[in-house]
């Protein structure tokens, strides 16, 4: 890996990254509904085998936009699990931190994450939402349903945007 990539990955200016997914959007949006039309292991196939090799790369930490902007969603499963471990009912977990979005999923109150600390720890690292386990989501099975929210986080993560940008050159 040529080191200049190594070395946007160490630290990514999140404003280079906006300018950059921005810039993409539109072209990125087009690429993922393309690959509606391949098969779904093979996406598969190509999204893990980047996802692996761009995480190697970079440092999560080093950025975490995605707990700067998004929220997850919360499933009574995390509430339950979080209140807990914060002491709280779930109804006041519910009250304190969440409120219902317009799909009516319980999501974060504010942005950034209440949880996240200065050094871009999450406080409740090991209690952590689903979805927070799960992000980006670029190594799961099935990527093809989920290429409409693989392209909205090509304009958060900096991550998914280079995983993208290195299919599109690959010419998959």
């Amino acid at each position: 890996m040529p080191e200049i990539i190594k070395s946007t990955f160490a630290f990514m200016d999140i404003r280079h990254h906006i300018k950059r997914s921005t810039s993409k959007s539109e072209e990125n949006k087009k690429y993922l509904r393309g690959l509606k039309k391949k098969k779904s292991k093979t996406i598969d196939r190509a999204f893990h085998q980047l996802h692996d090799e761009v995480f190697e790369e970079i440092d999560c930490l080093e950025c975490a936009n995605c707990c700067k902007t998004t929220s997850p969603i919360f499933y009574q499963k995390d509430i339950e699990r979080l209140s807990d471990s914060l002491n709280l009912k779930p109804g006041q977990f519910i009250e304190r931190y969440l409120r219902l979005d317009e799909e009516n999923d319980f999501v974060l109150q504010t942005a950034p994450c209440p949880f996240l600390a200065p050094d871009n720890y999450c406080s409740v690292y090991e209690n952590r939402p689903k979805a927070c386990r799960e992000y980006p989501h670029t190594n799961r099975k099935n990527m093809i349903q989920i290429l409409d929210l693989t392209y909205k986080n090509t304009l958060v993560c900096p991550a998914v945007l280079e995983i993208v940008e290195r299919m599109k050159k690959s010419g998959f």
